[in-house]
């Protein structure tokens, strides 16, 4: 189900991060009406996990290939599992995969023009 596109689109994400600034300049030039939300500074990212993980999955919303996993510890990077997934990504919002997408119906994760014009037209 695609949404229309007059309904808001809230991106989550943190401002200053190149895949963010990449993502939010689609959205603008295709005419998708989005609100920003930095989970860092807005402190949601914990509250918002619960609901993000039924809906997209640990797997996908933590990222593994930015530098704040590799600032971790080898203990803490470790026998990652769902609960210590969640744990770590509340615990530092900057695993946390960006941007995250929440269109209503679903929940976008990591930015793809293809997905987004699929998904977001």
């Amino acid at each position: 189900m695609t949404e229309n596109r007059n309904s808001t689109v809230r991106v989550y994400g943190i401002k200053n991060c190149d895949t963010m600034k990449k993502a939010m300049t689609w959205l603008t030039e295709n005419g998708v009406v989005y609100e920003f939300v930095d989970y860092k500074k807005a402190g949601v990212a914990e509250a918002k996990l619960p609901d993000w993980n039924a809906r997209a999955g640990w797997e996908k919303l933590l990222n593994t290939r930015g530098l704040m996993w590799r600032k971790l510890s080898d203990e803490e990077r470790s026998g990652v599992d769902e609960q210590k997934a969640l744990k770590l990504m509340a615990q530092y919002p900057s695993l946390i995969k960006r941007p995250v997408l929440d269109i209503g119906s679903q929940l976008i994760v990591g930015f793809s023009p293809e997905n987004y014009a699929t998904l977001l037209k």
